[in-house]
Formats: C-alpha cells, sequence, structure tokens
C-alpha cells in the first residue's frame, strides 16, 4: 500500500489571474464532460482511494468542510509551516511509501501508476523550460552570449512554467538544485508540477527537513509550493531525487472551472490506453525484441489481457510451443527445422507478451516471475536437445557424438553466463551507494552545493571508474548502443540466432554461432563485473 497525502492549499498567484477569475477550491470545480460530473477533488480522492484507502488532505480551517467525504482524513492547517508539520506528522512511524498530489490536480490514472512504481527511491514531477523559437523573419536582434552554468550567479527565478514558479535545476537524471524566495539557484530550467513519491526509507528525512523548513517558514514567499520546499530539503540532506515529465500522459494544476474545462478538452486529446501498452514494454529490450518482436506483441498482451488471460497462462503457451520447436527440430528433417525455427520465434514472442499483459494489466506475482525466469532456460535447454536429436537421427553427422559435444558446450557456457549476471546482480544490490553531498537548509546561495557536486564527479571521472564513464556516455550514439545490446547475447538475440541458422543451415552452425557468440558475451560481460566491481 502507498501513503497519499493531497495538499489543499495551492501557493499564491506569482502568475496572472486564473482564467474565469479567482482560484476556485477544487472541491468546486465540476469536470463537466466526465461520466457523473464529478468535482477535481472527488476524483483525485478516488484515484488517491486506489492506493490508499484512507487518504490524507491538508486543508486551510476555512476550506475544511468543502474537503470533508464519508472517507479520507482532513487535517487542517493555517499556513504553510502548518502544511510541513502536519505532513510530518502524517508520515511519522509509515511504514509504506509516500505519494504528495496537490489537491488542484487533474492527472492520467496511468501518470499515478507509473510514480509510484518507479524505481527510484525518490521522484517528482517536473515540467522543462521550453526553448524558445527564433522567428527567421525577424530582424537579428543582439546576440548575447549564455555564461557558462559554472559562472553563473545564482537567482531567485522569477520566470512562470504553467502558473509555477521555475526555481528548479534538473539534470539528465534527477534534480540538482530547488529555489525558493529565500533560496537562490544557479540557472533553473524547470518548474516542479507538485507530484513527488518516496520510498519509505526516505520518510524519516521527509519528516525531519519538514520540520525545520517549517521553523524557516517566515523566509518563503506565498508562491513557494510545499513540494517544492520539500524536494529542497531532501536534496540538501544528500537524499538523489529523480525526475520525470508527463511525457505521453496528462497532469495540469487547474485554478477555475474555465482552466478546468480547458484542461479537460485538452486531456481528451491524450490516448490513456496507448500510454499504457506503451508502458507495458520494457524500455531496455534487446535489438531483435525492440524491432521485431514489441512492434506487434502489446497488441497481442492488451488482446489477451482484455479477454481475461493471465501472465502464467500465456507462459505456458510460451512453453508449450518451445517444447513443439524442440520436437520439431528433434525429427531432423529440412522442413522439421523450418518449423522448429517458426515455433521457437512465436514461444519467444509469447514469453515477451506474458511481462507485457503482467504490466498492462497490472497482475503481478512471485509464482509468474520465477515460472518466467525458470522456463526460458527450460525451452532453451530442450531446444538444445531437440536440434542435438535431430543432428543423430539426419545421420548428416555420423553418430552425432561431435554434435552433442557442442549441444554441451553450449549448455555449459549459457549456464555460467547466466551464474554470473545473477550472482553479480545480487552482489551489486548490496553495494551501498557514493553518497551525495550536503548543504545545510539556513544556506541561501547553492553554489557550495554545486561545487561539491563537481569534485565529486571529477573524483567519480578518474581511473577505471573514468573508463566506464567514457563507455556509458559512447552509447548516446545509436549504434554503439544497439551493438552493446547485441553483444552480451540476449534471450531474443539467442533464440533468432538458433531460428535463422536452424532454418538455413544445420545444428552443427547453430552450436557453433550460440558457441562463439557466447563465448565473446560472456567475455565481455566478465570484464565489464570485473572493471565494475574494482571501480
Amino acid at each position: 500500500m502507498t501513503r497519499v497525502v493531497l495538499l489543499g492549499a495551492p501557493p499564491g498567484p506569482i502568475s496572472p489571474p486564473p482564467l474565469g477569475g479567482q482560484p476556485a477550491l477544487p472541491a468546486d470545480i465540476t469536470l463537466q464532460s466526465l461520466p457523473g460530473a464529478p468535482s477535481a477533488y472527488d476524483r483525485l480522492l478516488a484515484q488517491a482511494a486506489a492506493l490508499d484507502p484512507e487518504p490524507t488532505t491538508i486543508a486551510r480551517p476555512g476550506d475544511a468542510a468543502a474537503y470533508q467525504r464519508p472517507y479520507g482524513r482532513v487535517v487542517q492547517s493555517r499556513d504553510v509551516a502548518g502544511d510541513l508539520r502536519a505532513l510530518a506528522d502524517a508520515v511519522e512511524g509509515a511504514e509504506e511509501n509516500l505519494l504528495i498530489l496537490p489537491a488542484d490536480s487533474l492527472v492520467h490514472d496511468e501518470l499515478i501508476y507509473q510514480i509510484t512504481k518507479a524505481k527510484r527511491g525518490a521522484i517528482a514531477l517536473v515540467v522543462r523550460q521550453q526553448r524558445e523559437e527564433v522567428d527567421e523573419n525577424a530582424p537579428p536582434a543582439e546576440e548575447t552570449e549564455e555564461v557558462p552554468i559554472e559562472e553563473a550567479e545564482p537567482e531567485i527565478g522569477e520566470k512562470v512554467i504553467e502558473g509555477l514558479p521555475q526555481r528548479t535545476r534538473i539534470g539528465r537524471s534527477r534534480i540538482v538544485s530547488v529555489g525558493t524566495a529565500y533560496h537562490a539557484v544557479t540557472r533553473p530550467n524547470a518548474a516542479l508540477l507538485g507530484p513527488l513519491h518516496l520510498h519509505q526509507r526516505h520518510l524519516p528525512t521527509l519528516a525531519e527537513v519538514a520540520r525545520e523548513l517549517a521553523d524557516m517558514a517566515h523566509l518563503f514567499g506565498p508562491e513557494d509550493d510545499v513540494t517544492e520546499l520539500l524536494v529542497l530539503g531532501l536534496i540538501r540532506r544528500g537524499v538523489s531525487v529523480g525526475r520525470r515529465g508527463r511525457r505521453d500522459l496528462f497532469f495540469r494544476r487547474i485554478r477555475s472551472q474555465a482552466e478546468a474545462d480547458e484542461a479537460l478538452a485538452e486531456m481528451a486529446g491524450y490516448n490513456e490506453d496507448r500510454a499504457r501498452l506503451n508502458n507495458a514494454v520494457k524500455g531496455a529490450d534487446g535489438f531483435f525484441t525492440t524491432f521485431f518482436v514489441s512492434t506487434y506483441s502489446r497488441f497481442i498482451a492488451r488482446w489477451a489481457a482484455r479477454r481475461g488471460l493471465t501472465p502464467n497462462q500465456v507462459t505456458l503457451i510460451s512453453i508449450a510451443l518451445g517444447l513443439l520447436s524442440a520436437g520439431a527440430f528433434a525429427t531432423g528433417t529440412r522442413w522439421g527445422a523450418v518449423a522448429g525455427a517458426v515455433l521457437i520465434y512465436f514461444a519467444f514472442v509469447f514469453d515477451c507478451v506474458d511481462g507485457q499483459v503482467a504490466r498492462y494489466a497490472r497482475k503481478f506475482g512471485v509464482l509468474g516471475a520465477w515460472l518466467d525466469a525458470t522456463f526460458d532456460r527450460f525451452k532453451e535447454y530442450a531446444v538444445f536437445v531437440g536440434l542435438a536429436v535431430g543432428a543423430t537421427v539426419s545421420g548428416q553427422f555420423g553418430d552425432g557424438e561431435g554434435v552433442w559435444t557442442l549441444a554441451l558446450v553450449a549448455v555449459a557456457l549459457q549456464s555460467v553466463k547466466h551464474l554470473l549476471d545473477f550472482s553479480f546482480g545480487a552482489a551489486n544490490r548490496r553495494k551501498a551507494p557514493v553518497p551525495l553531498p550536503t548543504l545545510d537548509l539556513t544556506v541561501a546561495d547553492d553554489r557550495p552545493l554545486r561545487e561539491a557536486l563537481e569534485q565529486r564527479r571529477a573524483s567519480r571521472n578518474t581511473g577505471v571508474r573514468g573508463l566506464l564513464k567514457l563507455w556509458t556516455k559512447a552509447g548516446k550514439f545509436r549504434l554503439v548502443h544497439w551493438a552493446r545490446k547485441m553483444i552480451v547475447f540476449p534471450i531474443g538475440e539467442r533464440f533468432a540466432a538458433i531460428a535463422i541458422t536452424a532454418a538455413f543451415f544445420n545444428p552443427r552452425v547453430t552450436f557453433l554461432t550460440l558457441i562463439v557468440w557466447g563465448g565473446i558475451a560472456a567475455t565481455y560481460t566478465l570484464t565489464g563485473r570485473l572493471l565494475r566491481s574494482l571501480a
């Protein structure tokens, strides 16, 4: 379960008044185009209740009555300091993860799901500063050279994005610094939209910084958002806060009925189901899987999920196709080899589909994960046996002893590679991350924090660690990216190699391909594991 806290007091004005006049409470804004025409608050509360049966709403005393519902809890707070203390009390001793949402949020269910299922221990939703478009017909303006960030002066950001102050500096994967009306930030390039998700291990830190920030509330402005303050505190306590954008999903904070009507019209243009389906496909798949399977397997997954098929049932289909493939290879005939190649390809397709069904239908289980991991190897080794039996039956290789030897070598090589992968993964999870620098909350200037980050980065770019960093950066080139994906010989490439070589050549060529490519993959993987262990 995830503990959910809704923030009922939006930040004060920093941008022009909302469409339709003065800001309205989410409980008074009607979403007229949605079934039942719920209020914005009732819709968000229902979304929150799917995660937490008793979500907490923090609201001003004069607004508390508007937020009262048969379920959920309303906590009254007079100001930002009270909001922070109420939030600290709400998470004290919590053993669940935490999701914070502004009560004026209009958001897709799928976006909430993706934020709460992110692997990061802390993640915030951001909107990035848009680059200004250049009018080619306009007269040339005076050129101004942007000062390098290491020479830039921290500032109190006055720019606005979607009614929120642009006081956040984001990097490639995480938030680097946050500003307030008191805290200056070096070259802000984004704004925090409001949603924040934290793993339970960070909640004691959150409670601590929330109380410290509450004591500093007299330094903040009315435009400073609670989420903004919390992210500031977490970063200055050395917590790595990841950032993500809305991507192909919708989120908007609405302040009036006119804004809600406009947002609903915009939201209708998004295909939430398509985004959910795309999210069901793993983003780190290999070349063959990405271009020859996932382009259509997601639609099979949706079809299966809508007809009630479970991921385990799809796994059983994949196992059956794998065994049929092994049987076809065992006939030792050319048509048997072609049929086996087709069957092993579709066995792999359904091996991908079972995970996609699980992610699309959100049906996860320990049994399914075990079946998927175990029977991937079972199918693969069964096919090895089928190929060796087929080589013996065909008589093309005498008594087949040489082919059986190659099959045993292929099995041994693949087993060792899997052992290395799983053992390194287990050991790497126990490795403590390098801590991030910290900075006292009373320091208004973020330069000490950025200087410490630069020193940390410089120290991590030397020796073996620097070599690995360069190899990681090389992945931005598309050719290198896919070459690295293929060289490790993932299961998609292995099944493709088996299907192609068995259909067009013979089992000996298949096993030699598996051994040579598998040997290169094992050498590459072992070298990388050793370097990362020494870094």
